[in-house]
């Protein structure tokens, strides 16, 4: 890190996408407001609707034998009972009434109560059946009367709910769960498809929420969104709380920072919408969402081919569910969807290598910064080389300076003609400034989103995924600091001013104020900036910003010999020079401006 102007140069565009950014994601939370009342009027209108047609449908007067069959009844008088299916690493919930899952328990994980990751509680999957006679019952309002337990076959549980109606017609609800999956297999039978469906469509809603598992519901929040396959290629929404599906959807999925709920469709939904909301109350719901689906069945049996997916956020479990969705782990997206191709051939391959030998995640992350540090090294030598030289030329700018006074065209034109005899690059010395730009970003989507760093502590941090804090503060720190203080970041701003301080005494007097005070500013952002983050990151940071403090001391002190580059650079200057086109277009348009400003001062005169 250099405190030339170019450096500086590197340093406001970094800070400048740091807080576009923060600013950008900050920006959804406060445009949920105004549609948090649209929202909770259209879930009052649907469930209102819901529950009036249902008492229009329901009070179907039903002989004693229908009754004792339990066909329908009212959900007042519906004695819920519930199954379990369980493998490794979840156990499943599921109700007799409406024949669904109603929570799964994640065995692996537990949320920031210390108690076990539940997905699900508050979700219901419903449709229309025809009873007959002009008559429809929504599925979550019937209590299926038979429970079948099946046989285990090859370790894969099942589970089958069974509904007949009036008219003789038969729904079956038949569960799977395979060992070690995440995800639960539904099969919908329909023996009389063109009776039980109107016009042979299936109308699926599926209602699902979000509740807090992280430290904080805000940060949580704003990490969530809703991600789905629409023609076979990934999307997702954070900002908007409405989606027309224009092609055939294959999965849809409520996406919370490290878990994710999502209804797959094994053939794919025709068409449909969804609607969510994030909630901005102090509880701990993070989003809501309605999905309405449609399907057309064929023939007068059926079967439709769906999956639940209650689960961790893990690449390499998304990927083997669906195709894309590992794309619900957030490597990088829209403005930042460059860093994406880092984190997925980078980043993520050299991390797991390290974790496959170091338990201790923090470590990893160290060995992590190292080797990012070795890959750019080159870059950064060329950048301390090229320092130097811009160090051995300053008396030379500033007899130019000197002797040219106030006429600055004149003074960058001189500039520009030395460092062309010279062989020196002026925006050298900004490169490292502007690489950390790409890997910062990379680094931040790949520890936010890693679900490996849940819960894995170091040192004084007991969550790597989340800021680790030493004391409580009574207030918030408004510009995102928040109400807490972390020490890592304190040793990534502290160590960021060390460096500071030491490149300010290895360079010249600036003559620009600006560029005197300008290195110390930037930690002090970064102050704001990093408190909020994860551990991990800022662990990075100090990690980084420490090697690379050594590195300067080794290439500077070692390795860079001045009197060399000096007599190289004599060397170079006698040399005969090509100007580039660019040189040459640059040169005349400096030599038009000062002719002009020449011509104005005369005019003045």
């Amino acid at each position: 890190m250099n405190t030339d102007k170019n450096t500086v140069i590197g340093f406001v565009l970094l800070a400048g996408l740091f807080f576009m950014y923060f600013w950008y994601t900050n920006k959804q939370q406060t445009e949920m407001a105004s549609y948090k009342k649209h929202f909770d009027d259209s879930v009052a209108m649907i469930k209102a609707t819901a529950d009036k047609a249902a008492a229009l449908k329901n009070p179907i007067k039903l002989d004693s034998a229908s009754e004792a069959a339990g066909i329908v009844k009212s959900l007042d008088s519906v004695k819920e009972q519930f199954t379990y299916l369980e493998n490794e690493v979840v156990k499943v919930k599921l109700s007799n009434k409406g024949g669904q899952v109603v929570g799964v328990t994640l065995k692996k994980y537990t949320n920031y109560k210390k108690e076990n990751v539940f997905l699900g509680d508050s979700s219901s999957l419903n449709y229309p059946v025809n009873l007959g006679n002009n008559q429809t019952v929504q599925i979550n309002q019937v209590l299926f009367p038979t429970t079948t337990v099946l046989p285990t076959e090859n370790g894969v549980q099942k589970l089958e709910y069974i509904f007949t109606t009036p008219a003789g017609k038969i729904v079956h609800h038949q569960f799977s769960l395979a060992p070690n999956k995440y995800t639960i297999d539904w099969n919908i039978k329909l023996d009389g498809t063109d009776q039980l469906l109107t016009n042979n469509q299936l109308n699926l809603i599926w209602d699902v929420h979000s509740a807090q598992q992280e430290r904080t519901s805000k940060y949580e929040r704003q990490m969530s969104n809703i991600c789905f396959s629409e023609g076979g290629e990934f999307d997702y929404i954070s900002s908007k709380t409405t989606k027309a599906f224009e092609k055939p959807v294959q999965w849809i999925g409520l996406v919370q920072q490290f878990f994710t709920t999502t209804l797959i469709a094994k053939d794919g939904f025709a068409s449909g919408k969804i609607d969510w909301q994030r909630r901005i109350d102090s509880g701990d719901g993070l989003a809501a969402l309605q999905a309405q689906v449609q399907t057309k069945l064929n023939g007068s049996n059926a079967n439709v081919a769906l999956s639940l997916y209650y689960g961790p956020n893990d690449f390499g479990i998304l990927k083997t569910q669906a195709p894309e969705m590992e794309k619900i782990v957030n490597l990088g997206r829209d403005l930042y969807s460059f860093v994406r191709p880092i984190n997925k051939y980078i980043l993520m391959p050299v991390f797991d290598f390290f974790a496959g030998f170091i338990k201790n995640f923090g470590w990893v992350i160290f060995l992590l910064t190292i080797f990012i540090r070795v890959v750019t090294s080159p870059l950064t030598y060329s950048s301390y080389l090229s320092s130097a030289k811009m160090k051995v030329l300053k008396p030379e700018l500033d007899g130019i300076k000197k002797r040219l006074g106030d006429d600055q065209q004149g003074f960058a034109m001189e500039q520009m003609k030395l460092f062309r005899e010279a062989g020196v690059n002026p925006l050298g010395g900004c490169i490292p400034a502007l690489l950390q730009i790409p890997i910062f970003f990379a680094l931040y989507s790949f520890f936010n989103s890693n679900i490996s760093l849940r819960g894995q502590s170091f040192l004084w941090s007991h969550d790597l995924s989340s800021y680790d804090s030493i004391f409580t503060l009574p207030f918030t720190v408004p510009m995102g600091f928040g109400n807490h203080i972390s020490l890592f970041t304190l040793t990534a701003v502290i160590t960021s001013m060390i460096m500071s301080i030491y490149n300010m005494a290895m360079t010249p007097t600036q003559d620009n104020p600006a560029l005197k005070y300008m290195p110390y500013i930037f930690p002090f952002m970064l102050l704001f900036i990093f408190n909020g983050l994860p551990s991990a990151l800022t662990w990075y940071y100090t990690v980084s910003n420490v090697i690379t403090l050594l590195m300067q001391l080794v290439i500077q002190k070692f390795i860079i010999n001045h009197d060399k580059i000096l007599a190289a650079i004599e060397v170079k200057r006698k040399t005969p020079k090509k100007k580039s086109n660019w040189q040459s277009k640059y040169e005349q348009m400096m030599d038009a401006q000062k002719k002009v400003q020449e011509l104005k001062d005369k005019t003045k005169k």
